[in-house]
């Protein structure tokens, strides 16, 4: 018994492919010949987007290397930051500690009583100065305002 004509056709088919794989891959071959470098330059410009046109050489900024700050810039406080004003929301005399309520940001700020600078009472308005403390912000330099 002989191949079938769908046999037959199959192999014609794999054998056209394997031919245009083959023709595909010279072609491909020459091209990558005639390719030039400036064919496969591209630039970036000053908003990041890719272009093949090189940048205009009077637009460029020189830039020392002692600008260019890595990480985060260390946080240096205003003068007008540095003090600021709240009310007394709770304080309990016993335990020596309460909370302030800061009147520009709204957020609570824990006191302890030795970073007070007089007696206060539950809703007293306050100026003080915030520092870094083990659990979170922390009021110092509470002072008593009229």
């Amino acid at each position: 018994m002989g191949e079938t004509w769908n046999k037959k056709e199959r192999q014609k088919k794999k054998m056209k492919e394997k031919m245009d794989k083959a023709e595909k891959m010279k072609e491909r071959k020459e091209q990558a010949g005639k390719k030039s470098l400036e064919d496969m330059m591209a630039y970036v410009d000053e908003d990041g987007n890719i272009s093949s046109t090189p940048p205009d050489p009077r637009k460029r900024k020189e830039i020392k290397l002692e600008d260019i700050a890595i990480g985060v810039p260390e946080y240096v406080p205003d003068a007008e930051e540095q003090f600021r004003t709240g009310k007394i929301s709770f304080f309990n005399h016993e335990k020596g500690f309460g909370f302030i309520k800061d009147l520009v940001s709204q957020e609570s700020i824990f006191v302890h009583i030795n970073n007070l600078s007089g007696p206060v009472q539950e809703n007293d308005k306050v100026s003080f100065s915030v520092e870094k403390g083990p659990r979170g912000l922390m009021a110092v330099e509470v002072k008593l305002v009229q």
